[in-house]
């Protein structure tokens, strides 16, 4: 008789929707934890502005990946990707399921499918893509990136620095879009993956959007920067909700301006995860106000 491969669950979704609420009622329904894939929680110094689950929501299941890293280490996709893999291998040897959730689509795919090889980029590429920065701003980069692969552009977080500069240097040193190189070939895993999507109306998420940002900056999110600023230019805090504010704490803009750039950031940032997940015909979709007993009842169905 074959033996049955051990469940990951992944809970995928835009930002807001409601993916941590889901995966504490899933991970309590079948007593086990919680692998976060959210790129922006791993990150111990950033708390308001990644939304990183509260502490009765962290005691109420075990979490891994969150808060775990410091925003003064390189930390890498690929190394999530390792380290994510070797710890399921010890989860899965006492639980059959584990939950995993995460809006960042990059690193849920890293662990479920690993992967793809881009060719090398020699290093005067990146520390020109740099210099391009300083001198020509991002937006220029992100044009650059809008004309030579479309593709790739309507789906990653064109606010992220690093992974806007990652794609140009596979582009400027092969010649060929970065999107040619992702050839989804799936990666061997001891798991079976099963995905739960939430979704909503654009008008929901995006109203939910906005009251997470004014929640956060009723919760500090201000001081918060302001205690970051110093260190602004690492990769970890190239990032929406950050960003905006350092450029009012420095003068640049006035609050308001900075808190209406965040919900405007955020919503993209949501409408590209949207385009990331929409390409997975495995996701099984639910409405974000679907009982959680009807979705844990759905995946005791789906499980062998």
């Amino acid at each position: 008789m074959a033996i049955k491969k051990p469940f990951l669950i992944c809970i995928v979704g835009p930002t807001a929707i409601g993916k941590t609420a889901l995966s504490l009622a899933i991970a309590n329904a079948f007593t086990t934890e919680i692998v976060s894939a959210d790129s922006r929680q791993f990150f111990k110094e950033m708390c308001i502005g990644t939304a990183v689950p509260s502490e009765v929501e962290l005691c109420s299941a075990k979490h891994h990946f969150i808060q775990s890293k410091s925003i003064f280490e390189t930390y890498s996709v690929g190394d999530f990707e390792r380290e994510a893999i070797a710890l399921l291998s010890e989860l899965f040897q006492k639980n059959r399921i584990v939950v995993m959730v995460g809006g960042s689509g990059l690193y849920v795919d890293a662990v479920v499918k690993g992967l793809d090889d881009f060719p090398e980029v020699a290093p005067e590429i990146r520390t020109q893509l740099n210099a391009d920065l300083q001198n020509k701003g991002m937006e220029s980069l992100q044009q650059e990136l809008k004309t030579t692969d479309p593709n790739y552009f309507e789906e990653v977080d064109i606010e992220n620095t690093q992974r806007v500069i990652r794609a140009l240097e596979v582009i400027r040193s092969s010649g060929q879009p970065f999107s040619s190189f992702r050839r989804n070939v799936k990666a061997k895993r001891e798991f079976d993956t099963l995905y739960i999507g939430l979704t909503a109306d654009k008008e929901i998420i995006y109203d939910r959007i906005n009251l997470r940002v004014d929640l956060m900056m009723e919760a500090g999110l201000l001081e918060e920067a302001a205690k970051l600023l110093p260190y602004k230019k690492l990769n970890a805090l190239q990032t929406v909700g950050y960003r905006e504010l350092f450029d009012h704490l420095e003068g640049k803009t006035s609050l308001d301006t900075a808190i209406d750039e965040i919900k405007k950031n955020t919503r993209r940032f949501a409408k590209r995860q949207g385009t990331w997940f929409r390409k997975n015909d495995q996701i099984q979709w639910f409405s974000y106000d679907t009982p959680y007993s009807k979705i844990i009842e759905a995946i005791k169905k789906a499980l062998p």
